[in-house]
Formats: structure tokens, C-alpha cells, sequence
């Protein structure tokens, strides 16, 4: 039977566990050292949070948030956030050396060079991740080789190249993409620098959640003491969304917005999860073929699941149309409202808010979200238009149309 083109699950596992020890690792220490360090890269500069007055006025809120990752580093997506960190931690710890206070410039000195020699760090991605692990470790004198699973867009790939790093496209989807990255990594003394974990395998996947804590920061510092009511978030593996949790459950406490998760239809391996309601988490199989390629993933990570089931208020599944409606509604404003380049699983979110605010037959869920004239809803444009040609398709060609 066909989904709908929006479908949700409200979470019932919701704070029936205790994740203070996962919490503290997101502590404001912890996440100012990562920050600092972050900062330490001269190309460095906070994204924006780009506020669109007219859109949450037409859809009766009272703001709509966009943080445009897009901007970041220069690579079209945030994903580095947590490749920049990973590879400063993982040489820091094979060295020995404090964390506190380190920098980019001492990583590159002569005298940790020679110490660490060329290390060869190695990845599976659909396209953003792999680009900064293979900035990471370029910026820091370093090669990189990633994986990516078959039916990879041709620019992503191209962009990787062009990083320094050596790009392989293999013949399957993503998750055993992830598996194979991983035999060849031990087999030839890689760094494997997966975002999601598995037993055996927690330290690199929990440092890549906490580099990404840096994008929650800076939304807070941002936002100026405006507390946000709801916060959408993309899933993937899960990690990226964990991290934006945790981080914001340690700066608001009690005062802490609601979470809403997102996934395309192919993927929903998530929401299957919560509809099961019995703490454990569910794949989802096949070729997982939905534009949204960021987060076309079949398998949870185990840590992020442990936050997200007990912090996500409602889990959502979403057909294709509703990235493309997102596409479209943030690179065409209203009125003043500033144009943002969304690509396929940076908008979701947008297509998703303006679904749940304008659909009659989603009065409910929005009335149960407490999605009214007083919220204050953050989005996070996770990536531009890290494949232009599917991007013109979409949005100058009416491509995936909401009344297909």
C-alpha cells in the first residue's frame, strides 16, 4: 500500500531512559574546546541563521529559523564540522597530546608531522561526509580515500576528487558501502572515519557527533537568549541529529524545544523504529533510491538511536515531493525574505513545515505539536545544491511536483 506523502509516529519511548552520561559529553567544556579548535582554521567563519519573517507569517508562526550550512568552509554542507574535529582529535590522541588548546598550526608543525608521518584516513558517504574527511585530511597533510554507493551523482564524486582524495563508487547501496569501506580500511591500515558506530567501533562516530555540536552553538549564540520551541532535523545514520539533541538539551535544560526527525520514504529506517515502540531500532533494505542521497541510509547508528528515542518528540517520512516543495520555497522567498540554496536533504524540513502549516488533513499533528502563532521553529539547510543538475531540475524545471 502507498505511503502518503507525509506520514508520522509520535514517540512513546520518550524519556524512559537515562542518558545523562551520553549528555555529559556534550557538556559547554567539552563543546568550547571543540569549538575553539574548529575556529583555530583561518578559512573559519560562523554560518548564518537567516530568519524568514514572510514565510512565518503566511504560515502563521512566530519565526522560522534557517541556519545555512551551505556557507560552511566553503564545501557546500556541514559535514566538516565533524571531519575537522575527528581528524584533529584522532592525531591528538595517537600523540598523546592535550586537546585543550590545540590548534590547526600545531597540527601541521614539523615536528607532529614527523611523528604521525602520512596517515590515509578512509570513509563511505553519499557525497558530504567523505568531502570533508577528505578536506580534513588534506588541510592537515593528509590523503583520504572514500567510498561511495552505487548511483552516486557524478558531481559529489568530482567533488571529492578534488579535494586530494581518491573516490571509489562501488555497486551497492550505501550501508554495505559503509561495510566494505570497512574491511578494506583494516586490510590496508586506514583511519575509517564512519559517522555511524557499531560494536567494537564508538570512539570515531561519538567524536564526529560532538564536531557537529559546534553548528548548535553557534545557532544559540545567534539566537541572542530567543529560545526556540521546535527544531526539525534530518536523520541519515542518525549521528547528525543526535548531536543537535544533545548539544541543545545541555545549553536549554528543562527549557529544551521540541525535536521533530525527519527521513525520506526509502529510508525511513527511523521511523519504523519508533512505530515498533520497543526500544530496539529497525533497518530498512533494498536500494534505498530517494533524492534526498544525504540521507539515504538503511541502518541506524546504535549511539544515536540511544539519544534520539528517548529526546525525538515525533518521527516523520516524507515522499520526495516534499524536498523538492522545500527546494523551491527556500531559493524563491517571500517578499524580503533571503533566498537560500537547499539541495535535496537540506530542505526537507522546510517542505515538511510548510506541508504540516498549510495541509488540512495535518491540522492534528500540527495542533498536537503546539505548532501556533507563538513557536519558534529552527531549520537547518544541512546542504546547497551539492548536485547543481538535479538542483536546475528541481527548481527550474518543476521536477518531483507536489501534485504528482
Amino acid at each position: 500500500m502507498p505511503m502518503n506523502i507525509v506520514e508520522y509516529v509520535f514517540n512513546e519511548m520518550k524519556g524512559k531512559h537515562d542518558i545523562t552520561d551520553v549528555l555529559e559529553s556534550f557538556s559547554e567544556q567539552t563543546v568550547d574546546e571543540i569549538y575553539a579548535f574548529q575556529r583555530s582554521h583561518p578559512k573559519y567563519t560562523k554560518t548564518p541563521l537567516v530568519q524568514l519573517s514572510n514565510l512565518s507569517e503566511k504560515i502563521r508562526l512566530g519565526n522560522v529559523y534557517v541556519k545555512d550550512e551551505s556557507k560552511r568552509f566553503g564545501l557546500n554542507a556541514f559535514k566538516v564540522l565533524g571531519g575537522i574535529y575527528v581528524v584533529g582529535k584522532y592525531i591528538a590522541e595517537k600523540l598523546d597530546l592535550p586537546f585543550a588548546n590545540l590548534t590547526i598550526d600545531k597540527l601541521l608543525s614539523k615536528e607532529v608531522k614527523e611523528r604521525t608521518g602520512t596517515l590515509t584516513f578512509a570513509s563511505a558517504t553519499d557525497g558530504n561526509h567523505g568531502r570533508g574527511i577528505a578536506w580534513a585530511a588534506r588541510e592537515l597533510g593528509h590523503e583520504a580515500v572514500i567510498y561511495l554507493p552505487k548511483g552516486a551523482a557524478k558531481e559529489r564524486v568530482e567533488a571529492i576528487e578534488n579535494e586530494g582524495a581518491k573516490a571509489v563508487v562501488t555497486d551497492v547501496n550505501y550501508d554495505d558501502t559503509v561495510r566494505l569501506i570497512s574491511e578494506h580500511a583494516e586490510e590496508n591500515n586506514w583511519v575509517l572515519v564512519q559517522d555511524t558506530a557499531w560494536e567494537g567501533y564508538e570512539d570515531i562516530p561519538h567524536w564526529i557527533m560532538q564536531g557537529y555540536a559546534t553548528l548548535t552553538k553557534e545557532i544559540y549564540e545567534q539566537l541572542n537568549g530567543d529560545r526556540p520551541t521546535h527544531v526539525f532535523l534530518q536523520a541519515g545514520v542518525g549521528s547528525y541529529a543526535a548531536a543537535v539533541v544533545s548539544s541543545f538539551k545541555k545549553l536549554y535544560g528543562k527549557e529544551t524545544p521540541k525535536f521533530l526527525l525527519v527521513e525520506p520514504h526509502e529510508a525511513n529506517c527511523y521511523y519504523h523504529s519508533f512505530i515498533a515502540n520497543d526500544f530496539g531500532y529497525r533497518t530498512v533494505a533494498g536500494d534505498l533510491d530517494t533524492i534526498m542521497a544525504g540521507l539515504s541510509c538503511g541502518e541506524p547508528s546504535p549511539q544515536a538511536w540511544e539519544i534520539l528515542r528517548n529526546e525525538i518528540d515525533t518521527s516523520f517520512s516524507c515522499d520526495d515531493v516534499i524536498s523538492a516543495l522545500g527546494m523551491r520555497i527556500l531559493g524563491n522567498p517571500l517578499g524580503t525574505d533571503e533566498r537560500i540554496v537547499s539541495g535535496e536533504a537540506g530542505s526537507v524540513t522546510t517542505g515538511l513545515l510548510y506541508t504540516l502549516m498549510t495541509d488540512p488533513k495535518l491540522a492534528d499533528v500540527r495542533e498536537g505539536l503546539q505548532l501556533t502563532a507563538g513557536a519558534k521553529v529552527v531549520l537547518i539547510n544541512t546542504e546547497g545544491d551539492t548536485d547543481k543538475k538535479n538542483y536546475r531540475e528541481v527548481v527550474w524545471q518543476g521536477s518531483y511536483p507536489l501534485n504528482e
